[in-house]
């Protein structure tokens, strides 16, 4: 019997077990459950997959099943296989077209109609004015409102098929190919009024394989944005006409004294006929050039079916006469990168219609473009170089003087701010200032002897190594291993980068390890605002070109002096007394004896001779102006041996020669004896023309003293505050 008191000692204890030994069988059957489910659902994945794949490869087989019924053989195969590659091949060329239109999109991005939405009256640094650039589109004549015989000579001229083609007449660079190879030479462009009218608006003349691609890009772009009598009068509204004058409305202005809307037939041909080369066939320059050409579009008219003999028979016996000017010289590539600047600086002022007083002097930037030339006249083609740049800085940060080329109305294209040339060794004065800040002198020396960085081993002139040396002396030299050594052993790469950047080079510099002997490309201006550093005694030097711009209210909108900060210092007092130590040097015992200064004035700088003899440099400084000069092709062609110390710095000396005639002489920083002496004076005061090259003799129209007080009175005159309408009006 069970005792009711203890249920756990009867005989039904043990059933009471019997349940927890169920429980443990439950607990062991569930992971056979899972088993079982997990076995099902991989087997599930194995059948799927299994009938996924039979099933693909039955589709597969009723397809090729299907496609057999079109297999071709024989002859029909090759059309067939040739389809199938072209379609491959246009696939990858579409992809192409598309990374080279890159550019073009780029371009059109930006709010290109209002881009030249100005009116500026440029002036010198006297007051005097020197041209004009930008346009009031809202102003502008309207197409339907020019002369028809204006329109049709500028198309029969310019671009016949103008109403035919899509931005590209394929039609006419066949003729034009056709008519150049049986002439043997350039008689015919192929360029389209809308691909001038895209150079024009976006590009920049540079002859290059990558411009004409964007150029043809952006052609198309602008027929299928704008109609064809907008890309027209853009077109006649934006072209150079010469004399520093922009669009036919302008041109008709400056050469007949009258309203586009009133030009005849002969005058109409002769404007015409200013696209091709405004400068050669300035009527103001050259009449007799411009009535010929005038005559060339009148027979243009005839044979393009917009005129006959008899319609054009008086415009030829009486050709356009022009109003009697004397010859401009307008100073057209530095008023290109002033306007430039005012569109710049044109978000801190809302007017658009400005007076700009520039920095420029004209005598200075005449001498300039005259040594430039006489350069390239001479020794042009015996140095095989065609193109050559010049911009010259006075200390204070003021360009006096820019050539960006050797003729303006050929090419538009500034090579001193928008060309990018390797420097060679001009660029060493950075990697060399880096070293002067480290702490080294020019009396360290260092190893002159083969190097190799990586898998470049660089090589002086000739082959030549002198051992252990002075820096004073590499420099002076123009060693190549040893700025590869500072910048291997000691310096980096990154500390020469920085300090180009901190003395005003804007270009971006490669992280290359080749760029201590000046393979990383930079314009001829940043250049010439680097060097300036060095005579401002290591403070930027503030490049500009404008010093104020004015309203026709005579309200002052900008001041260079008062709106922009002061110069930081960007070299040590000592790195940079070093430094020119150094490069005044090099004029006298080293690569540029050919710059020396007469008059004994202290001359400094460095030259520069790139790979195969590409591009020929030197940039050179005094206590008063700092000046670099490039020679070279647009095409990357070599010349013939041409260096820096060679035509550069004979070009050099004749401008800087010029620049210093009766200005007061200042001193390089860091220099001992930095002035002339008068036994210096007086024993130069004689010198005859070297090289070959005339002398340009600045006249003198008054005594340094006289100059001095005028300028001091110039510089409160600009300081005063401008009179009251109303008192001037009573002092009249």
């Amino acid at each position: 019997m069970q005792d009711p008191d203890n249920p756990g000692n009867g005989p039904e204890n043990g059933p009471e077990k019997r349940p927890g030994k169920a429980a443990n069988e439950t607990a062991d059957k569930r992971p056979r459950k899972s088993r079982h489910i997990l076995l099902r659902i991989d087997s599930w994945i194995d059948s799927t997959v299994w009938n996924a794949g039979f099933r693909a490869a039955e589709i597969w087989e009723d397809i090729t099943i299907f496609f057999r019924r079109f297999r071709v053989r024989g002859w029909k195969r090759m059309v067939f296989e040739l389809a199938g590659e072209g379609l491959t091949l246009g696939a990858a060329g579409s992809v192409l077209m598309l990374l080279l239109a890159q550019p073009a999109f780029e371009a059109t991005k930006e709010d290109w109609r209002n881009r030249g939405d100005f009116a500026v009256t440029f002036t010198d640094r006297y007051g005097n004015v020197i041209g004009h650039r930008g346009v009031i589109h809202q102003n502008s004549v309207p197409i339907d409102e020019l002369p028809d015989s204006l329109i049709k000579s500028v198309i029969a001229t310019e671009d016949r098929r103008f109403f035919d083609h899509f931005g590209i007449d394929f039609i006419g660079l066949f003729r034009a190919m056709s008519e150049n190879a049986r002439a043997g030479e350039v008689v015919q462009g192929g360029s389209t009024l809308t691909q001038q009218l895209a150079k024009n608006l976006f590009l920049s003349n540079e002859r290059s394989i990558d411009r004409k691609v964007t150029e043809a890009f952006l052609a198309l772009w602008l027929e299928a944005n704008l109609s064809k009598k907008e890309i027209l009068s853009t077109y006649l509204d934006r072209a150079y006409m010469g004399g520093g004058t922009f669009g036919a409305a302008a041109a008709a202005q400056f050469y007949f004294g009258k309203n586009i809307t009133d030009v005849n037939l002969a005058e109409s041909a002769m404007l015409a006929g200013l696209f091709k080369a405004p400068a050669k066939y300035a009527p103001h320059v050259n009449l007799p050039a411009a009535r010929a050409r005038a005559n060339e579009v009148l027979t243009n008219l005839v044979q393009s079916g917009l005129m006959t003999e008899g319609q054009v028979i008086a415009a030829r016996r009486n050709p356009a006469t022009v109003v009697d000017r004397n010859e401009v010289e307008s100073p057209d590539f530095f008023l290109d990168w002033a306007f430039d600047e005012v569109q710049r600086l044109s978000p801190r002022f809302h007017q658009h219609s400005l007076i700009v007083r520039t920095t420029i002097d004209m005598g200075i930037q005449q001498a300039a473009e005259d040594s430039v030339e006489t350069s390239l006249r001479e020794y042009g083609e015996a140095y095989h170089a065609k193109q050559g740049a010049m911009v010259m800085i006075e200390n204070g940060g003021a360009v006096r003087a820019m050539v960006g080329g050797r003729d303006y109305g050929e090419s538009q294209f500034n090579r001193a701010t928008r060309a990018l040339r390797q420097p060679g060794s001009s660029f060493k004065v950075y990697t060399y200032s880096v070293a002067m800040e480290s702490g080294m002198t020019p009396q360290t020396t260092i190893v002159d002897a083969p190097i190799s960085w990586g898998n470049w081993s660089p090589h002086n002139y000739a082959n030549r190594y002198a051992g252990r040396i002075t820096l004073e002396t590499a420099i002076a030299q123009s060693i190549n291993t040893v700025p590869v050594r500072l910048a291997k052993e000691k310096l980096g790469i990154q500390p020469i980068r920085a300090m180009a950047k901190n003395l005003g080079v804007e270009t971006p510099i490669r992280d290359d390890v080749t760029i201590p002997i000046g393979t990383s490309e930079v314009t001829v201006l940043d250049q010439a605002t680097a060097y300036a550093t060095f005579p401002a005694g290591g403070y930027q030097s503030r490049r500009h070109g404008i010093t104020q711009i004015l309203d026709y209210d005579g309200d002052v909108l900008y001041d260079f002096d008062r709106d922009e900060p002061a110069p930081k210092r960007v070299l040590s007092e000592k790195a940079d007394a070093y430094m020119n130590q150094m490069l005044s040097r090099v004029p006298y015992v080293g690569t540029a004896r050919k710059a020396a200064l007469d008059n004994g004035i202290v001359t400094a700088g460095k030259t520069g001779t790139t790979q195969a003899y590409r591009d020929a440099w030197f940039v050179g400084f005094t206590g008063n102006y700092t000046c670099a000069v490039w020679f070279g092709n647009d095409d990357y062609t070599s010349t013939n041996e041409m260096t820096g110390g060679s035509l550069p710095a004979m070009t050099f000396k004749r401008a800087m020669d010029y620049a210093h005639q009766g200005v007061t002489l200042r001193a390089i920083p860091g220099i001992e004896n930095p002035l002339p002496s008068e036994k210096d004076l007086a024993k130069t005061a004689a010198a005859k023309p070297q090289d070959g090259l005339p002398q340009l003799i600045r006249p003198r129209m008054l005594s340094v003293q006289s100059t001095d007080i005028l300028k001091k009175l110039g510089e409160k005159l600009k300081d005063a505050a401008p009179l009251a309408p109303a008192k001037v009006a009573s002092a009249e």
